[in-house]
């Protein structure tokens, strides 16, 4: 069996936007027992993050720890056509992933006691991001 749905995410900006429990939702709509999720973004200037989400700050820190990783207005980008933070969105995307895949056993997503699904927004504009929750089981 094979369930496929498509979210849409609205960012506020650079940051990370927990999908976890709008991905659990499909898990459960979808039926399956036991299989795999696979949570698929379909843009190349954000990314997934499998991230711990029981504490704010590291979020803030992964957001940190990339601003300084890959900054912008490095003087030797030349893809720079959508302004500065243009291509340092698509090193983040690359170093980070585009795709998640979680077990799923009893209809439920087996994550860790401390696990979200978050995506990444590398872009400081707001955004309409697509992610394609598919189900197999």
């Amino acid at each position: 069996m094979i369930f496929m749905k498509t979210i849409e995410v609205e960012t506020r900006g650079k940051g990370v936007y927990e999908l976890t429990s709008e991905v659990e939702s499909l898990v459960t709509e979808s039926g399956v027992e036991m299989g795999l999720v696979s949570i698929y973004n379909r843009h190349t200037s954000s990314s997934l993050v499998l991230m711990e989400n029981a504490d704010p700050t590291a979020c803030r820190d992964l957001e940190a720890y990339f601003d300084r990783l890959v900054p912008e207005n490095l003087p030797y980008f030349e893809h720079t056509y959508e302004g500065p933070d243009d291509m340092p969105s698509h090193i983040r995307m690359v170093l980070t992933r585009s795709n998640e895949t979680v077990p799923v056993k009893n209809s439920r997503m087996m994550l860790g006691t401390w696990q979200g699904i978050f995506l990444f927004e590398h872009r400081r504009a707001r955004h309409r991001r697509e992610i394609v929750v598919t189900v197999y089981g």
